[in-house]
This record gives structure tokens, sequence and C-alpha cells, in this order.
């Protein structure tokens, strides 16, 4: 027999193996940027201006069934944020008096933002650490975005969704 002779192995009929998971796809939630979770929710941005009344703003979110309102200057410019925690506040305060109130003595004014390219795991820990639920997105000076903790949720589970779909057509074939 000569010596570069092999016999024929059972291994050499396999096909090469495939994973359903990769680093790739473990860690593509990390991977996810604030642009994501945009595209994916209706893009409206519901704003109040800071002279507006509580009265209208409660109106609003209910209309719209949202959680905060982004407050704007009449240049469009951002300048606070009102959510249902701070009007909850005020209620308790000011039992009876807080709906004629205007939205400037109640909103917060120090507002964090992020940008459409930021990776959603950092938002959110922004989110989770600075204990509020709603984060404008700007591009520059310019409000483009409003995201909540919610809406990632929605996001990622639309994620889980699809992942389960395509694994269960790995599996069906």
């Amino acid at each position: 027999m000569p010596e570069s002779y092999r016999p024929h192995l059972r291994k050499d009929d396999e096909d090469k193996r495939t994973a359903s998971q990769s680093v790739a796809t473990n860690t593509s939630v990390s991977n996810a940027r604030v642009q994501d979770v945009l595209t994916s929710k209706d893009a409206a941005v519901h704003t109040i201006r800071p002279q507006q009344t509580l009265h209208e703003a409660v109106e609003q979110l209910r209309d719209h069934r949202i959680g905060a309102l982004v407050v704007t200057d009449a240049n469009g410019d951002l300048v606070g944020i009102l959510s249902e925690r701070d009007i909850v506040r005020k209620l308790a305060d000011t039992p009876g008096h807080t709906l004629p109130k205007k939205v400037e003595e109640v909103m917060t004014r120090s507002v964090e933002t992020c940008t459409a390219d930021d990776p959603l795991v950092t938002v959110l820990t922004r989110m989770t650490k600075g204990r509020f639920r709603h984060m404008p997105v700007v591009d520059g000076a310019q409000l483009i975005g409003l995201i909540s903790i919610g809406d990632a949720v929605h996001y990622r589970l639309n994620q889980l969704e699809l992942e389960a779909l395509q694994i269960k057509q790995l599996i069906v074939g």
C-alpha cells in the first residue's frame, strides 16, 4: 500500500455542519441602534409649548395614548419633557389646582437626549439608571424622534418572533 493512501472514512460523506446561532446572532440585540427602533414605530413626536396648560397636556396624552410630551419653544427647539409622572407629582402637591398650571411649571427641564446612531443597549441603560422612560432623539439641535422603554421592548419582542420563525423554518425545512 502506498504511503499516501488513506481509506474512505464516514466523515468524508458528512456535509459541513451549520449552526443556528453564532456570535453575530447572539449579540444582535447589542448591535441594535436607536434608529432601528424609530424605523419600526410611528414617527409622530407629540409636542407641547411651555405656556400651554396641564389640562391641554393631559388631553394630548389621553388622545394619543402616550406617556410623555416633548416641550418645544416657538422655534421647535427642545426645552423640556413632560411625563405622566411629572403631572402625578404636581397632582399630589396641589390637589384640585393642578390642571390650570402651565407646562413650564411642571416639566423636566434637564432632558437627556440621544442620537439615532446610539446603541440601543446604551440608551436603555441610561434610562434605567436615570429612572425615566422617555428620551428625545436629536440630530444636532433638531428633534427627530422620541424613544421609550416600551418602544424598545416592542422592538425586541418583534425581533424574537422573527428569530423564532427563522429557527422553525430551519427545523421544518
